[in-house]
């Protein structure tokens, strides 16, 4: 059977991938279209399982909100480049809509949710990874319902996402502290929010470095006191100084609206993950070498 080119053009359509690959599988299945679909998606998942090992550092936060509800999610992929694909954004889109409505309770519950186009997420990312040749990876997602109260978001270009759930004020002052969490990076909105652990590992490094001045003891342990206080009070969201005015602290600004922060999260595209770092000079060098 001779292949032609709307039937290239209308598997295309179908599926996203490459002209080439489709005229190439249409040629296989002898202009079986529907055939060709699954050859098409058996290939999409082989190639999914080979990049899986590939470090998706790049990527978008995105978020979505309805009925007093409002989901935050992080997709990776390898190179800003594709993070900017329109394919990638739109699957982000749809993947923060899916959690919203679906309320899974971990990314792997997620990846087996079906997606407003009838597909896993799962599925739909190996699709994904197959026509744009990256590695694709949901990695984390947070939902918020507001109890009583409201929840503001903000999202710094697609790099950075705030969730914050308010109870009393407005949206406005929402959406300044979720600009203040997006700037400030606090790690809690409280003290007693803050983890012992990494309160205790602060309180190593200063003893180490208050050990090495020499003082006596009681005067080492006021130093440490004053410097947990001051590591308190710069990574808590109610003890930093409001960024639109440093002259108040968001407790104060809290406090004069009559409002607190019940809950925040922030995400920022790729933090904690380890980037690979080419080494283009000493690339060359070994293969000079060789």
């Amino acid at each position: 059977m001779a292949i032609t080119a709307a039937m290239v053009k209308e598997l295309r359509e179908r599926t996203g991938a490459g002209m080439m690959d489709c005229k190439k599988v249409l040629t296989q299945t002898g202009g079986d279209m529907e055939a060709a679909i699954e050859e098409l998606r058996i290939k999409g998942a082989a190639a999914a399982e080979k990049k899986a090992g590939r470090i998706a550092a790049e990527g978008m936060i995105v978020a979505a909100a309805a009925d007093a509800a409002a989901a935050l999610v992080e997709i990776n992929c390898e190179t800003d480049f594709v993070a900017k694909d329109d394919s990638f954004r739109a699957f982000c889109a749809a993947v923060a809509d899916t959690v919203l409505s679906a309320k899974p309770a971990d990314v792997e519950t997620l990846a087996e949710v079906a997606m407003s186009s009838g597909a896993t997420v799962e599925k739909a990312r190996q699709e994904l990874i197959a026509k744009i040749g990256e590695n694709v990876s949901v990695r984390r997602f947070e939902r918020m319902e507001a109890a009583g109260g409201q929840i503001s978001s903000y999202l710094h270009g697609n790099r950075i996402g705030v969730l914050v759930a308010l109870d009393g004020g407005d949206d406005e002052l929402g959406r300044d502290i979720a600009m203040h969490v997006a700037a400030s990076r606090p790690l809690c909105v409280s003290e007693d929010d803050m983890d012992p652990a990494v309160v205790a590992k602060e309180k190593e490094i200063f003893t180490a470095q208050a050990r090495e001045s020499g003082k006596p003891d009681d005067i080492i342990e006021k130093m440490i006191g004053g410097r947990i206080k001051k590591f308190l009070k710069e990574n808590t969201l109610l003890g930093q100084p409001f960024v639109k005015n440093p002259d108040q602290t968001v407790a104060d600004l809290l406090k004069s609206s009559g409002a607190s922060v019940t809950r925040m999260v922030r995400f920022e595209v790729g933090e904690g993950i380890e980037k690979k770092q080419d080494d283009f000079v000493a690339e060359v060098m070994a293969q000079a070498g060789a």
